[in-house]
């Protein structure tokens, strides 16, 4: 049968659409990043053709001489970038990374310690609407009231009393450095295994910008498309010691066909982010956020935890407008062409719908070439149209302006 030659119009102008939006706007969503095209160019090959359930040598498909060639690359380098054992680079997703660990290493009912997700915890970290908060037995430990860091003595205090099986380090909303020695010290005296999950901070400690936690974890998961700066998709990092349980757990006991295209795409990045220069840029993405985080405290927003030490902010909007929420200051901004996520704050008032905060990264700014002078300009952006959010006319004016300062700085042509 011939290929359709008429060309998709509602698809593809929906998705130069999208190129539009991505080029003309800021993308401040800290959990997105823009991948090269290369890394495109890996994700849309003919790899999404073929059929590999199984691992490199151990298929269940016959022709996977090439994707097996590919899928040894990508293992091998993201072992080298992050000086780890073993390495499976199948997940679809951080959340499936995660279920998999579990599916690995624990029994339904098992006890395990996670960052509560009302101070930055993810989801998979013992949510109740989650499987993990579900089928296992998850403790949450917290921040502390003071300066808002991760309570590593309420973590001790809560290991000993429920001896948890394993111990999660690692969040999606924490604008901190996670020390993973203190977590191991306390795992040990506790008798639990350590999951790093390290999904928003993987290109940091790629880059050397965040302290690496593969050498005092079990286990460490994470994206590769924050960042990471690669496809959308996921992958396991482990000791040799959990390597077979974590292949088993991943396929058959959790996936079926691997997507070799996005994998591909992952070994893509894993050596672009092995090159001397992604240092350079993960350094950049943390000192943008440093920038941001000064320049937004002197329009009147009170970060929480005081800055940032990564490549996301977490923003109280109440010190700038105690009746401004997360939820309208999305959606004006994304009016004003500037893209970010209504976010809880620790001990939020409001609802995880409605939220008190929005939180702000610097990973695609960063990509895009900003630098710490143009920190300043964004943060005025912001402050502006959310003094203004009632006034169409200066909403407009905002987005020109945010237009006219990304127009130096194209993504895509």
């Amino acid at each position: 049968m011939p290929w359709p030659t008429a060309r998709d119009h509602e698809v593809f102008d929906l998705i130069d659409r999208e190129v539009d939006r991505q080029n003309s706007g800021l993308q401040l969503i800290a959990s997105e990043n823009f991948t090269s095209p290369a890394v495109i160019e890996a994700t849309g090959s003919v790899l999404t053709n073929k059929y590999s359930e199984g691992y490199p040598g151990k298929r269940y498909y016959g022709g996977n001489v090439v994707v097996d060639d590919i899928e040894d690359i990508a293992r091998d380098r993201v072992k080298a970038l992050f000086g780890a054992e073993h390495a499976n680079v199948q997940p679809h997703s951080g959340a499936n990374a995660n279920m998999g660990v579990y599916l690995a290493l624990l029994e339904a009912g098992d006890t395990v310690l996670g960052l509560s997700l009302d101070h930055g915890g993810h989801l998979t970290h013992g949510s109740p609407v989650n499987f993990s908060g579900r089928i296992y037995n998850f403790v949450s430990y917290g921040l502390t009231g003071s300066d808002q860091r991760i309570d590593f003595d309420q973590m001790r205090d809560l290991a000993l009393e429920h001896k948890p099986k394993l111990i999660v380090a690692g969040a999606t909303a924490y604008p901190r450095i996670i020390d993973p020695e203190k977590v191991r010290t306390i795992a040990d005296e506790a008798g639990a295994m350590v999951l790093f999950d390290a999904a928003h901070i993987a290109g940091l400690i790629a880059g050397g910008a965040h302290p690496n936690p593969v050498p005092y974890s079990d286990v460490v998961t994470f994206t590769t498309h924050k960042t990471l700066r690669g496809p959308r998709g996921g992958c396991i990092l482990s000791t040799a010691e959990h390597a077979a349980a974590i292949d088993k757990a991943i396929f058959p006991g959790l996936q079926g066909g691997p997507l070799e295209h996005a994998i591909a795409g992952k070994a893509v990045a894993f050596g672009e982010a092995s090159q001397p220069e992604f240092r350079d840029y993960a350094a950049g993405i943390v000192a943008n956020a440093a920038a941001l985080a000064e320049a937004l405290a002197g329009e009147g927003f009170r970060l929480v935890s005081g800055g940032t030490d990564n490549h996301l902010l977490l923003v109280d909007l109440r010190s700038f407008d105690e009746d401004l929420t997360g939820k309208e200051a999305q959606a004006v901004l994304d009016e004003a062409g500037i893209t970010l996520n209504k976010n809880t704050i620790p001990d939020d008032p409001r609802s995880p719908f409605v939220t008190s905060g929005v939180r702000i990264g610097t990973a695609g700014v960063t990509t895009q070439g900003m630098g710490t002078e143009d920190m300043a300009t964004i943060a005025g952006f912001i402050a502006r149209t959310l003094r203004s959010r009632t006034d169409p006319a200066e909403i407009a004016a905002v987005k020109h302006d945010v237009g006219t300062l990304c127009a130096k700085f194209p993504v895509y042509s």
